[in-house]
Formats: C-alpha cells, structure tokens, sequence
C-alpha cells in the first residue's frame, strides 16, 4: 500500500507526526517557492503552511489529489482560501492553541520595558555604575495598558496584567461590552485608547480592514511617552519608518515588534534604535504552544482525511 503524501513547507513537531504518520507521510520541503509547491503537491492529499510559506490559487488549482491545507496558527492570510473553497478543500487552523504564549510574551515586553531590563544590563557589562542615579524605570501600578484585539490573546493578557494594579482599557469592534466588564476592562474606541494607554499592545487579526490600523496620524495622536508593543500581523502597521519617527521625537518612549511586512524582516534603521526591543515571530514558539498547535491541526487534518468532521475550518461550508 503506497502510503499518502502531506508537504510542509517548514518543521512540523513530533506530536503531529506521530497523529498523521498512519494515514500519510509528512514530507518536510525546504524549498517553499510557488514553483516547488506546484510539482511537490502533484501526489500530495495536504500541505501545512508554515512561516514565510504561501499558498496561492494557481498552486491549488494544479493540485490534483488536494484534500486538505493547513495552517499551525490563526493567521491564514497567506492561503488563496478562495480558490480552496473553490476545489471544497478544508483549510484548517488553530485559533486559541497559541492564545497564552502570545499575551505572556506581550507581558514579559511590557514588564521589560517598564522596569528597562535590557538598559541597565548594558549599563552593568559597560560598566556604567553610575546610570543607576542617570535614569529611572516605570511602575505598572496605576499605568493604562490598552489592548487592540479583544479576542483570547487580549483577554488573556488582560488576566494577566490585572494584578499588576493597571487601568486596562480595549478596542475590539466585534466583542461586546459585557465581555470585557467580566474582566474589569474597559472598551474604548481606538483613538481615545491611544491617547489614553501608557502601554498598548496589539493583538487584531489581519484583515483588509485592519491594514496600516496603526499609521502616522494615529501616532500623533499617542499618548506621549507610551510603549508600542505589536505581536500579532506587521501589516496592522503602516510602515517601520513612522515608528523610528515617533522614537526619535519621543512620541515613543519603545517599540517592541515580533511580527513584520514583509516577513523575513528586511533591514532597517530602526533595529539600531535601543528603545526597540525585536524577535524573529518567535515569541509564540514556546513548547507547550506548538504542541496544542500541532495536535490541534494534525487531529484535524486527520479527521478529514477519515471523511470525519474537523473543529476549526476556516471555510465550513466545504464540509456540507
């Protein structure tokens, strides 16, 4: 029996393969080009979309035996979801199995920032003992964050930062009041938020609507001295230049970026900058998270591949 194919276009835990190994097996490409993916996907019944991995339709529409796309995430902007519904080809995804990686990350950023961790060990290791009567760090007691997202990653950050004494404030459209009040937060509209939060950390889904959310008016508008932390989609930002702009006049007091347009990240003068803290969108990549990730997807990609029902589908209506 020739055993079927699944092609990733980047690692994929051992969890999953332990789940998908007795229905197919999972071929790791590490050339994801559209060209590659064309000739790899001719035998191949799934993808799973991982990193800087793209899936547009003419890759789709060339895929014969295409039963199933994957993404290890929430994000799945980089699939043409479009031309799968088209093939009724599930795609599924993970939304939520990252949630608490993600908001302990915004808060570690914040609480770096505040107490300025990574200053004073610079100052140390140049041995700069002094810079300890030179400058001063923040308390988070009686401080706003601000939230731009309401979905699990906010609320859950929003646990976390409440015994810390903050004022937490929301901007979430699609969330009602009620859900907040539960957790003590408060929803505003995005520009009361932004003039009011000494911390502000994104969490928005990536969508046409939310493109360039954060641009050079909005930023004005901050509030002086606040902390710009972005762990969801680069694109929720217009470009790095308005916020090198805004360091430099203090508009920004730090920047904190673990996600980027385009990814990789490309050059630029802002990585110099000492109040701008990076990562290479890893800071969800913890243990415990890719594993709920990965179980999460390959049980799904195995539910359909058994003609059985999978929890979390992008495009449901394939299922019908």
């Amino acid at each position: 029996m020739t055993l079927l194919k699944i092609i990733s276009t980047g690692p994929v835990e051992p969890i999953a393969v332990d789940i998908l190994q007795p229905l197919a097996e999972v071929v790791v490409t590490s050339n994801p080009s559209q060209e590659a993916l064309t000739l790899l996907l001719e035998d191949a019944v799934g993808i799973i979309l991982r990193g800087e991995g793209l899936l547009t339709a003419p890759v789709i529409e060339a895929a014969p035996e295409l039963k199933v796309i994957a993404r290890s995430g929430v994000g799945y902007n980089n699939v043409a979801v479009e031309a799968a519904t088209a093939r009724k080809i599930p795609v599924v995804f993970t939304p939520g199995a990252g949630a608490r990686a993600v908001a302990e990350a915004s808060m570690a950023w914040i609480l770096a920032f505040a107490k300025r961790v990574l200053y004073w060990d610079q100052q140390f290791k140049q041995g700069n003992w002094r810079s300890r009567f030179e400058t001063r760090g923040s308390d988070l007691e009686g401080a706003t964050l601000g939230i731009i997202g309401f979905g699990r990653i906010g609320q859950d950050l929003a646990r976390l930062a409440t015994p810390f004494d903050m004022q937490i404030v929301a901007y979430d459209p699609f969330v009602p009041d009620e859900t907040a009040e539960k957790l003590g937060v408060t929803m505003l509209d995005l520009d009361e938020l932004l003039s009011r939060s000494d911390f502000v950390c994104l969490h928005a889904a990536s969508t046409e609507e939310n493109r360039g959310l954060i641009n050079r008016t909005r930023l004005k508008n901050i509030k002086r001295g606040a902390y710009l932390i972005n762990l969801a989609r680069g694109e929720l930002i217009e470009n790095l230049d308005i916020l090198q702009e805004a360091l430099e006049d203090g508009q920004l007091a730090g920047v904190g970026l673990d996600v980027f347009a385009p990814e990789p990240a490309e050059p630029h003068p802002i990585f110099e900058h000492p109040d701008c803290l990076t990562a290479p969108h890893a800071l969800a990549a913890t243990q415990g998270s890719l594993d709920k990730i990965f179980h999460s997807m390959a049980t799904d990609m195995a539910a359909i591949l058994r003609g059985e029902k999978p929890r979390f589908v992008v495009n449901p209506e394939v299922l019908d």
